[in-house]
């Protein structure tokens, strides 16, 4: 005689409401093809006895000593290297690069700092999915706000595709120009065109064929895990190799380097040192104005998008559903903060900290090295037909124009400062290493190597959210055709090379730019879900821990609004800068957006 099932939870008992979540998620068959129920992820979990078996070890992984937990949370990661791989892309080239080139060592504490309020914003986003089991899209409508969710979906969809341009901008010019030259760069035996088809090709196919192995269930979910990790691992080394050789040859001021960690906030406001130096020396007072203020916006932009790159808005996409692909629930929260704090953070702060050191010590003050800017130069440069100009001498040009002069008139310390702000490639970096790495190729290679790997990385990451983007959207499981050709819009990007030309990684920045303009949406979002009792139950927060956990989580949003609104306020559309009109109006947009959700949300939970 069996025994009588226990009595049933309250119905409006929050403490019972993830257990409940549990059984019913347990009972519930994975549909394949039909659609999902609310607790049901996207991506078929590991099986009973593989979960069991790794929640068990879990346990055995908490009893051990501090260094015994953490070799084990090592073998457990996962998650937090997809991450690492998506955020170690052409904007974060992009953003050390520039960030270097502008500001030298003195803004080396931004990108740690914008990674650190990032990963606390994710593991708010793991805290929630990993206590509640639903996939997140459908708890926002359903206890926040649906305009949030369905903003927070549609702004993460679009910038997979928004960011795929730098990267195949990015590939296509590691291989032309560092990595395989004298085959498919300038002059090489292929035409440009021909050169750039077969580049955008195979990345293509290679990309579309790692990508859909995700979709093969958990194996293909662990081997995409593996080769992830060895490539971040691959990108991490070549740009540490760089700095050790700047090391090695002395070219390194430690003591600006280490200064350079401490957050100062005067970027936002003034030029750097070594570009102030070069201002000061102008003879008079409108041109110290002009270019102080076009040294400043550039400075702005730059850590603008430096702080976009750290973590974007599909990175918060991302994270829950790679969890729940993996099975993960309340055991694994504690792994989940290790593997944000080890595998994305980690290595975004070496692979970034170390291009700026590289590049500030390249470049910071310095005019673009094959730009003549004495007297006799300058001359045979203004005479130069337009069709025969290099690309930095059309970027210099574009500079001396905005400047408003006469070419002819303007001042050689004026050249200078136009000179050293024309935007660097990868290639110049790797050029100018070549000497500190006595000559040859080596320089080309390491930093080919690396800038490849964070394009090809960050392409198909950006391939697995747009596949959970339409999915989601569909509420069909991530496997099959929905999740292969939904994974094909971020494709778009291979259109990056054919119709952006200059600078290849400066399509990174007022891309970043762009989708810093989205990143609130999401860190405003998981800040109200964090707060939801009838959707956390007795995980919610209470006490101090509440209030901790919102001062920084409220931290982070204020943050990224102010980012935000700077960065809407000081974009452009056709030709017009939004300025204050245009940043308002998006505000009331948004509050508009936010009244009608509200009013959907609760004319739904009426007819419920």
């Amino acid at each position: 005689m069996s025994a009588a099932p226990p009595p049933p939870a309250p119905a409006g008992s929050p403490s019972e409401a993830g257990d409940v979540r549990a059984a019913r998620s347990a009972a519930t068959p994975f549909s394949p093809d039909g659609e999902l129920a609310l607790d049901e992820p996207l991506v078929k979990p590991v099986g009973g006895e593989a979960i069991e078996r790794e929640r068990e070890m879990l346990r055995e992984i908490n009893s051990r000593s501090l260094p015994g937990r953490l070799a084990g949370y090592v073998r457990l990661s996962g998650p937090g290297w997809l991450q690492s791989a998506l955020t170690l892309g052409g904007g974060s080239l992009a953003g050390g690069l520039y960030l270097g080139v502008i500001a030298g060592f003195g803004l080396l504490w931004l990108q740690p700092v914008a990674m650190i309020l990032g990963i606390c914003m994710l593991s708010a986003i793991g805290y929630v999915t990993l206590s509640t089991g639903l996939r997140p899209f459908r708890a926002i409508n359903q206890h926040v706000n649906p305009a949030l969710g369905w903003l927070w979906l549609a702004a993460s969809g679009l910038a997979n595709v928004v960011w795929a341009l730098p990267q195949y901008s990015l590939a296509t010019g590691a291989l032309q120009q560092n990595l395989m030259p004298d085959l498919l760069g300038g002059g090489g035996e292929l035409s440009d065109t021909t050169a750039k088809v077969i580049i955008a090709g195979v990345i293509l196919v290679l990309s579309i064929a790692v990508t859909w192995s995700y979709g093969s269930g958990h194996w293909g979910v662990r081997v995409y895990e593996v080769m992830l990790k060895v490539v971040v691992g691959l990108i991490v080394a070549c740009f540490i190799a760089v700095v050790a050789r700047l090391a090695i040859a002395g070219e390194l001021d430690w003591g600006a380097v280490f200064a350079g960690f401490v957050p100062d906030l005067g970027a936002i406001f003034r030029p750097a040192p070594a570009m102030q130096a070069l201002v000061d020396a102008l003879p008079d007072a409108a041109s110290r104005d002009y270019w102080s203020n076009v040294i400043v916006g550039s400075q702005r932009d730059k850590m603008m998008a430096a702080f976009a790159t750290a973590v974007g808005i599909n990175m918060t996409f991302l994270l829950p559903y790679s969890m729940l692909g993996r099975g993960w629930g309340r055991e694994h929260r504690g792994l989940g903060i290790f593997d944000l704090a080890t595998g994305m953070f980690i290595p975004f702060f070496l692979a970034t900290a170390c291009v700026v050191i590289a590049s500030a010590s390249q470049f910071h003050g310095q005019p673009k090295a094959d730009v003549r800017i004495d007297d006799a130069g300058y001359a045979a440069l203004l005479e130069k037909p337009e069709g025969e100009l290099t690309k930095s001498e059309s970027a210099f040009l574009k500079n001396v124009d905005a400047r408003g002069v006469e070419r002819a008139t303007l001042s050689e310390d004026e050249r200078v400062l136009a000179a050293a702000l024309v935007e660097r490639d990868a290639d110049a970096l790797a050029s100018s290493l070549t000497p500190v790495f006595g000559g040859g190729r080596f320089a080309d290679v390491v930093f080919g190597l690396g800038v490849l790997g964070m394009a090809c990385s960050t392409i198909t990451l950006l391939m697995l959210v747009s596949g959970f983007v339409v999915c989601e959207v569909l509420n069909v499981p991530a496997t099959g055709w929905y999740f292969r050709l939904g994974a094909l819009l971020p494709c778009l990007g291979a259109l990056g090379p054919f119709y952006w030309s200059g600078a290849a990684v400066y399509l990174a920045v007022p891309t970043s730019v762009f989708g810093l303009t989205l990143l609130p949406v999401a860190y405003l979002t998981f800040l109200l879900l964090m707060n939801r009792r009838e959707l956390l139950g007795d995980a919610m927060p209470t006490g101090g821990k509440r209030i901790a956990v919102n001062l920084v989580l409220g931290t982070a949003t204020l943050v990224a609004f102010f980012a935000a609104g700077w960065a809407i306020r000081d974009s452009t559309f056709l030709g017009m800068t939004f300025g204050w009109p245009g940043l308002i109006a998006v505000a009331v947009a948004f509050a508009v957006a936010l009244a009608v959700g509200e009013v959907v949300k609760r004319r739904a939970a009426a007819a419920a």
